[in-house]
């Protein structure tokens, strides 16, 4: 929520002296920042200057060889972020045109979510939008939600179960667990119950905002516990891993689309672990961005190809 009394202070400022406080706020350095408003060092000093008596602050202090934000700056960070997206939706035009477009995206994914959605999204972008590229980042649930209130971020997708109210969401898909484990160390019934489930050792992928802790808390519910004999940060080595093993992989069951039908079985959990959404979130001050709106839709009619 912008806090009124920082928005009076950014509405005494014409508005060419709040981009450069953005970019000063942003890069915490005045050559980086003039380079990227492509005005000169000086001119971009001066500004400073002006900002730092007109609000009655240094809003950056010299610490080492750069610069650090005051607490005051910090303070006006967000409400400066929120008045210049405004006029930036007022101001770009209704329509976005994806074939002549250059910009940069910034999206934040797991493993998981990267192998759901770039394979099918790169190629939609290089068809459609040559000109658009994407910088793909790996973080935590909460390391995501962060990023996308402070405008590092984009977009995100990924499991958030309590997005902030200054997030917006939309679903992809819902999603449930399934049990990926070798053929051969199954009964002939090819089914997984309980008592076996508990026996064997298991791979835990602790994928950063990829949802695991569900398992675990379904475990608790019931109160059971598994013994993991293999934890993963990522995904990709994850089903070789239970080849030829006793090894049991729990997991999202889009990630197991595409495992060799062969040697593994993909089998349901023996005890109930509650589904999940999966969705896209962004900033609620990127409503009117024509340009990231057209992003989400492309990323939706990847998976509804997709067949998810």
């Amino acid at each position: 929520m912008l806090n009124m009394h920082h928005m009076n202070d950014l509405r005494r400022i014409d508005l060419n002296l709040l981009v450069i406080l953005d970019a000063l706020l942003s890069e915490q350095h005045v050559t980086r920042a003039a380079e990227r408003l492509h005005l000169s060092q000086p001119a971009v000093s001066h500004a400073l200057a002006r900002l730092r008596d007109l609000l009655g602050d240094p809003l950056l202090v010299r610490q080492g060889s750069g610069l650090v934000a005051t607490a005051r700056a910090l303070e006006l960070a967000a409400p400066l972020a929120d008045a210049l997206a405004q006029v930036q939706s007022l101001l770009a035009p209704n329509r976005f045109e994806p074939a002549s477009a250059k910009r940069t995206f910034r999206l934040a994914m797991s493993d998981y979510g990267a192998a759901l959605l770039l394979p099918g999204l790169a190629r939609a972008l290089r068809e459609q939008a040559p000109g658009i590229d994407l910088a793909i980042t790996h973080a935590s649930r909460e390391g995501m939600q962060e990023g996308v209130l402070s405008g590092e971020i984009d977009l995100a997708a990924g499991v958030f179960p309590d997005l902030p109210a200054e997030l917006r969401s939309t679903p992809l898909f819902q999603e449930h667990y399934a049990c990926l484990v070798d053929r051969d160390s199954l009964p002939v019934d090819g089914v997984l119950d309980l008592p076996t489930y508990l026996a064997r050792p298991h791979v835990l992928l602790e994928m950063r905002g990829s949802g695991t802790p569900e398992i675990e808390r379904a475990l608790t519910a019931i109160r059971e516990r598994r013994h993991v004999a293999i934890s993963l940060p990522h995904w990709s080595v994850a089903p070789q891993l239970i080849q030829g093993t006793d090894l049991i992989l729990t997991v999202s069951s889009q990630g197991l689309l595409n495992i060799d039908p062969r040697h593994l079985l993909v089998v349901p959990p023996p005890f109930h672990i509650p589904s999940f959404g999966f969705v896209l979130a962004w900033h609620k001050r990127r409503g009117g961005d024509g340009a990231l709106q057209w992003l989400i839709a492309q990323v939706q009619d990847v998976l509804a190809r997709r067949g998810t």
